[in-house]
């Protein structure tokens, strides 16, 4: 091959045909296959277990990140409902991470939690799942003041958000892990503990291909159903039709869960099917929710309460 043109630093340029030399594809596949790779090491490999101390130097951005917490003990692999890295970390909500988290964190553990050593108090108990910037979640616990609170999220800017949040209003029932919603259930919350579980515009996964990835599936609500105490509430709320009816069809199956809305009827199409809510006065309009339904986009809420009997 010859070389079209050189850098002033003597660098090779190459060219439309010498990209299609099989020896310089093969070269070009295997360095995208290498960087892929150690993005894929740097998410994962992480020798502190997923329990990061500190932030991480990330060898694509180049720069500092706040940590994700991303488990990797063998007998707690699932598909994740998350995806490794999101947004902007702005410096009000990095400010109150790094100040604030050592205050209103509870720390990631092997065993149930103490209500009483970490509120002060016994008191019902309502875990949130992924709570993005937190304002719904502080709002809740601010009009509910009988109840405990706790909030679970992975990403350090909602994190700091909340923590934000909780400082200002000077909430004493609120509290933070920062960890993966389904290892905190499975470790940190003792069975028939909860009055409620809110997850309120979970990750939609539009792609039919990462619909596995979705949180609101068969295996999940059964571990959330273990969790609640007789009478306890799964409330979930979605603005994407095909996922609201997924959420509807999967949290009818499970037996230990019964529809607060009466009549179910599910359908392929939103507009058949029965089962949803009324919004409850408890959850508050977000800006961007009431955005959307300014656009005429809908909104869904399944409330499941779980029986006495079972």
């Amino acid at each position: 091959m010859t070389a079209k043109g050189a850098t002033d630093s003597n660098t090779r340029m190459l060219s439309n045909d010498d990209t299609q030399h099989p020896d310089v594809r093969s070269s070009i596949f295997e360095s995208h296959r290498v960087q892929r790779q150690s993005h894929i090491n740097w998410l994962r490999d992480d020798p502190t277990n997923g329990l990061l101390a500190g932030r991480r130097y990330h060898p694509a951005l180049h720069c500092r990140t706040p940590p994700i917490m991303i488990p990797t003990e063998p007998d707690h692999r699932h598909i994740r409902s998350f995806s490794g890295r999101r947004g902007h970390f702005t410096s009000g909500q990095r400010s109150a991470y790094e100040k604030l988290l050592p205050r209103y964190e509870i720390p990631v553990s092997s065993t149930s939690i103490d209500q009483a050593a970490i509120f002060g108090r016994d008191a019902p108990l309502v875990v949130e799942i992924g709570f993005g910037m937190g304002e719904t979640t502080a709002a809740i616990a601010q009009a509910q003041p009988e109840r405990n609170f706790i909030g679970v999220e992975v990403y350090p800017a909602g994190v700091g958000s909340l923590l934000r949040r909780i400082n200002e209003a000077g909430l004493s029932n609120l509290r933070v892990i920062q960890h993966d919603a389904i290892n905190v259930l499975q470790d940190m919350i003792a069975p028939a503990s909860l009055a409620a579980v809110h997850v309120f515009f979970p990750d939609p996964w539009p792609k039919a291909r990462h619909h596995k990835r979705r949180l609101i599936r068969a295996e999940i609500v059964e571990l959330i159903a273990t969790r609640l105490a007789p009478q306890g509430v799964l409330h979930c709320a979605t603005d994407w039709a095909h996922y609201a009816l997924q959420m509807l069809t999967v949290m009818s199956s499970d037996p230990r869960l019964e529809n607060t809305a009466g009549d179910v009827h599910l359908a392929e199409e939103i507009e058949s099917a029965r089962g949803f809510a009324e919004r409850p006065a408890y959850r508050p309009l977000t800006k961007f929710e009431r955005r959307g339904l300014g656009l005429g986009h809908g909104v869904w809420d399944v409330i499941m309460k779980r029986r006495i009997d079972l």
